[in-house]
């Protein structure tokens, strides 16, 4: 029987502490619900109220991997759900508001993904993404050099830009928005994408077709549609490695080599050192003193106000006040 662990008030069950998950660096299931544990306090703001989707990988990034959008079967009843609009009609999905919520979560071992949208207002985007994929041999600091200039051109129109590794091989931007719907801010970020291509014709494609990409950075414009969702900031991604999406300072992109992707530490190798292997529940436990360190060194939400998008009048809306961590967030897993 799976262990039961009290996590604010909630009983969790968390099964198989020992597993392995990533063979390449022997970090196991424990650990990874004890990163979790301890950077609850950033990753719970980009989480809650938003719909989340699961990339499942029980038995580890070589195993199956697979998108769960549904409730899982045997949800606790006390995890927040709710209903969300889609094209076949509605369906319930789960909302990650709290520790003991993130953690029951966690132990299914999965990405988390968000929609650029909450649950309070599906019709209405609050967020503009941009995903930087670079096509062999373009790597990262190729991405960086679009994500700079992106960024300028946002800026042009009163939009602050955010970036953050993809966990994989690129760079996502984030900005937040207010007062359109998703096929709205979609046709704004297409245009910009089409206009990084004019400017950067050498480097930067705005199309998916793959015989096009070889050697250039894909902006991909498509994740600001409603059905679709992005890796969450600070997720652990299902790659053979245990890489972060991890937000970045400017100028860290600005200053990007080719160093690889962050990956977290893992016990008795790596940047962290040896040290011993710690069960989640005693991360859990633990993970009550050091939440309020982590919410401090969080930053308050945007305190520039998001903006409208520009071109064609669209409706008011509520201001953007989501969180934006890359400008304080916790000391980053180190390499």
């Amino acid at each position: 029987m799976a262990p039961i662990t009290e996590v604010e008030g909630r009983r969790v069950a968390l099964s198989n502490l020992d597993k392995v998950l990533y063979p390449e660096t022997g970090l196991t299931k424990g650990e990874l619900l004890h990163y979790y544990a301890t950077t609850a306090g950033v990753l719970l703001p980009h989480l809650r109220d938003r719909p989340v989707s699961f990339l499942r990988y029980p038995d580890g990034p070589d195993g199956q991997v697979f998108f769960s959008k549904n409730v899982p079967p045997g949800t606790p009843d006390w995890v927040t759900t709710a209903e969300v609009p889609r094209s076949e009609g509605p369906a319930r999905m789960v909302l990650v508001q709290d520790l003991a919520s993130l953690m029951w979560a966690a132990n299914l071992v999965t990405e988390f993904h968000t929609h650029q949208w909450t649950a309070a207002d599906p019709d209405e985007a609050d967020r503009l993404v941009f995903d930087l994929d670079p096509g062999p041999p373009a790597t990262v600091v190729h991405c960086c050099e679009v994500a700079l200039w992106l960024r300028e051109r946002l800026a042009a129109d009163g939009i602050e830009a955010y970036a953050k590794t993809s966990g994989a091989k690129g760079l996502h931007l984030l900005a937040g928005v207010r007062g359109a719907s998703s096929e709205r801010v979609s046709e704004y970020a297409k245009a910009l994408a089409v206009e990084a291509e004019r400017a950067l014709p050498r480097l930067v494609v705005h199309r998916m077709t793959r015989s096009l990409r070889p050697g250039k950075v894909f902006v991909d414009w498509s994740q600001n549609a409603a059905r679709k969702t992005t890796a969450t900031p600070y997720t652990v991604r299902a790659r053979a490695v245990p890489a972060v999406s991890t937000p970045v300072t400017w100028e860290e992109v600005a200053g990007c080599s080719a160093r690889g992707a962050v990956r977290l530490p893992h016990a008795g190798r790596g940047a962290a050192g040896p040290g011993p292997r710690r069960s989640a529940g005693a991360a859990v436990r633990a993970a009550a003193g050091v939440r309020a360190a982590l919410t401090r060194a969080a930053a308050p939400a945007c305190s520039r106000p998001a903006r409208r998008l520009p071109g064609r009048a669209v409706r008011r809306g509520p201001r953007y006040r989501g969180p934006a961590p890359w400008r304080a967030g916790p000391p980053r897993p180190p390499v």
